[in-house]
């Protein structure tokens, strides 16, 4: 039996746990997880995975590792040697060099170089929902070499992990929670927007025909029938209009276009085997429209890189420019000839999206290649 941690140590895990407690998206949570971990066991580098499906990590998050060398390291890694053991067997493992090991496969070239190895399975009963990985533990006597990580680390680590388990699915259940809650709520508008718009459709066309039918027997009826026609539309370009006011998204209201964006695009990165990241700077609030607008935008370029690109890895940012702002979503995927731009147009919305950026004062460019990913960027002038 290990002796129990110092007090100092303790302290460390209550000062782990309050942090994981206080976010409630699952990235941040993932995030925050990591970071107590390599700091609560002095470790250089450590890494969270989320397996997915198929063989790979559905998020894959890292401390230790600037975003430089990060970009340089590739694709995410595939669920194979030790990476692989904890999601398989749920055991610990801990390694005085991971180099050494049977199972270990090498890495990328711009990869650190990683010697001794702790890692824990995260499991919410008998389901493995997360493994994490710290590597190369400090050394803080200066006559101690090869130090590595000690039992009472792993016992440290597997308390953390239990309530990493316990915050990972509050998170979990807190998104669900809210993409219900968005699902019903656009269940409402569409029978509100069906039963308010349609039947004045409905009447708009009825009371067409009948003018069209009085036009040469009775001009002045048809003139009186057709008048009723323009109150109709109008009344129904209004209710039209009021509901797609109430479809903007509730969250851009309450939390504003940078936080929104975050939250969807965390969504979309646990979502996707593609890595989907977010930055932002020096925003400042703008008008409503032009938020809905690069907020639209956002969304449909994220959705063409990620259904039609078949890309790794999608960057969006979202900084300051003069009074205004300018999006930017990348990727790296399949890219096209922006020479045939009119079909191009048409199957990935370019149309649609020119359309939103030019409806708020904005101007939308478009940089592509075969096989060289895409750049949409989308500027507006502030208000």
């Amino acid at each position: 039996m290990t002796d129990r941690p110092p007090r100092s140590g303790l302290a460390a895990v209550s000062t782990a746990l309050l942090a994981m407690s206080r976010h409630l998206e699952v990235r941040d949570v993932l995030k925050t997880i990591t970071a107590s971990a390599r700091e609560l066991l002095d470790a250089e580098y450590a890494a969270l995975g989320v397996p997915d499906d198929h063989g790979g990590f559905a998020q894959f998050v890292v401390d230790g590792v600037g975003e430089d060398q990060w970009k340089a390291i590739g694709p995410l890694p595939r669920q194979h040697g030790v990476l692989a053991a904890m999601l398989q067997d749920a055991r610990p493992q801990r390694l005085a060099d991971v180099r050494t090991d049977p199972r270990f496969g090498g890495w990328p070239a711009a990869h650190p170089e990683l010697s001794d190895f702790l890692g824990m399975p995260i499991r919410d009963g008998d389901e493995t929902i997360g493994a994490l990985f710290l590597a190369n533990k400090r050394c803080t006597a200066p006559e101690r070499s090869g130090c590595g990580f000690t039992a009472e680390d792993e016992e440290l680590l597997g308390i953390l992990a239990q309530h990493a388990a316990i915050a990972l699915a509050n998170a979990r259940l807190h998104e669900r929670s809210r993409e219900l809650t968005i699902a019903e709520e656009r269940s409402r508008l569409a029978h509100e927007l069906h039963d308010a718009v349609s039947q004045k459709l409905f009447s708009l066309r009825l009371t067409a025909q009948a003018a069209a039918a009085l036009v040469d027997r009775d001009p002045v009826r048809a003139k009186d029938e057709l008048q009723q026609v323009a109150v109709l539309a109008a009344e129904a370009a209004d209710e039209l209009r009021a509901a797609v006011v109430e479809l903007r998204p509730a969250a851009l209201d309450e939390d504003g276009l940078v936080h929104t964006l975050r939250t969807q695009i965390q969504v979309l990165d646990r979502a996707h085997t593609a890595r989907v990241t977010f930055d932002s700077c020096g925003i400042r609030a703008l008008p409503a429209a032009q938020e809905e607008a690069l907020l639209r935008v956002a969304q449909e370029a994220l959705h063409n890189a990620l259904r039609h690109s078949g890309a790794g890895r999608v960057a969006v940012s979202l900084a300051r420019r003069g009074q205004g702002a300018v999006l930017s979503v990348t990727d790296d995927g399949s890219g096209f000839d922006p020479r045939t731009v009119r079909r191009a147009g048409r199957h990935l919305g370019l149309v649609s999206m020119r359309d939103r950026a030019g409806g708020v004062g904005g101007r939308l460019t478009v940089q592509s290649r075969p096989g060289k990913g895409t750049t949409i960027e989308m500027e507006v002038p502030g208000g």
